[in-house]
């Protein structure tokens, strides 16, 4: 009842402030007509402060900061955030390949399709490769892709096979309590991903925990990690030549 008067309420705010603001424009902003049949009212968005999906925000930052340390002459991305690859474009020629390919025309950037557990790659090809909260949707069916119950493990197979000696990997995924929340994704213990990748090196790895206000968390105890419900796992695999 009170999330209905509370809405109620919204519309009604809404229409008063409409009806003041086309008033007061029709004085002073005439030439940008305000009409109703093109309201269209955000009635959620008068917060106290910016919400944000913690997760995208942290995670492509820490991959971001990854990447200029690495100072590759291109980088390959796999069905991350394709903010990150359109942004990271900006600086570095970028190629973006996902399951389902997006119509992105940008300089710098090359758009394609690939099956993650069967990339088009040589073996041992590739510097600079990223895959992030990709990794644990592999074989569940939610993209149109065939279930798989070890779809991830060949995902993870294929990053591996492709990284060439002195090559960076990024993966994220999430971390906590080990399960499969079908058919959304899947939430690991790190040691999961660790064990995975056997043939690299983890420089380093953060996570997200699930009281993300204070940031990420550097090199945080396997226990830590899976007493989160929901954390952001970031692992920073190399290939030492």
């Amino acid at each position: 009842m009170m999330k209905l008067i509370h809405k109620a309420a919204g519309r009604l705010r809404f229409y008063k402030q409409f009806r003041w603001f086309r008033r007061e424009n029709s004085l002073k902003r005439p030439e940008l007509a305000v009409n109703w049949k093109d309201a269209w009212p955000r009635l959620d968005d008068q917060t106290a402060q910016l919400p944000f999906d913690a997760h995208y925000v942290y995670h492509t930052a820490w991959a971001a900061r990854v990447v200029a340390a690495v100072r590759p002459s291109k980088h390959i991305d796999i069905s991350s955030y394709t903010y990150f690859s359109t942004v990271l474009s900006a600086f570095i020629p970028v190629e973006f390949y996902d399951y389902r390919p997006a119509d992105i025309c940008l300089p710098n950037l090359v758009c394609g399709q690939a099956d993650l557990c069967h990339l088009p790659f040589p073996s041992l090809s590739i510097d600079s490769l990223s895959c992030m909260h990709t990794i644990e949707h592999i074989g569940l069916g939610r993209y149109g892709d065939p279930l798989d119950p070890v779809g991830d493990h060949q995902a993870m197979a294929e990053l591996q096979r492709v990284l060439a000696p002195g090559g960076a990997l990024i993966i994220v995924v999430p971390v906590g309590r080990p399960r499969i929340q079908f058919n959304a994704h899947r939430i690991y213990d790190p040691r999961m991903i660790e064990n995975a990748m056997c043939e690299l090196h983890l420089r380093q790895w953060s996570m997200l925990p699930d009281d993300w206000r204070s940031g990420l968390v550097d090199n945080p105890s396997p226990e830590f990690a899976i007493s989160q419900k929901y954390g952001c796992g970031c692992f920073w695999f190399e290939r030492r030549g």
